[in-house]
């Protein structure tokens, strides 16, 4: 597995890396049907050719490059970056179920504005 969005992309959703990902492996996009409803934006691993593009892309910092750069109190979203497109509508609910326990267990992280919330991860 390769790049991982974390939480400060919850709140924000922007699109900034699925406009510079040259594979299209960022999901939901705007014209997918889950993208109103989920709550952050995934990285298909199979699918991710490991560019780097979404890096710098991304307005929050919310896009790590391997699990193991990803700090520690994010590493439950690896998982969900895993599995949310599986490829079906139990796979987008378990990843849903991952971040909204990842929710629950920060919410000292996700009451920080999103901007500022990676900064927090340090």
């Amino acid at each position: 597995m390769a790049f991982i969005i974390t939480d400060p992309c919850i709140g924000t959703k922007d699109s900034a890396c699925v406009d510079v990902c040259p594979v299209d492996c960022i999901h939901p996009r705007k014209d997918e049907p889950e993208f109103e409803a989920t709550p952050m934006l995934f990285i298909h691993p199979e699918e991710c050719i490991d560019c780097g593009a979404c890096v710098p892309a991304c307005p929050v910092t919310a896009i790590y490059d391997s699990p193991d750069a990803t700090p520690a109190n994010q590493r439950d979203l690896v998982e969900a970056n895993a599995i949310f497109r599986a490829g079906d509508a139990d796979a987008v609910a378990k990843a849903e179920a991952v971040v909204a326990a990842h929710m629950a267990a920060h919410p000292e992280l996700i009451s920080i504005p999103p901007a500022e919330r990676a900064a927090a991860h340090q």
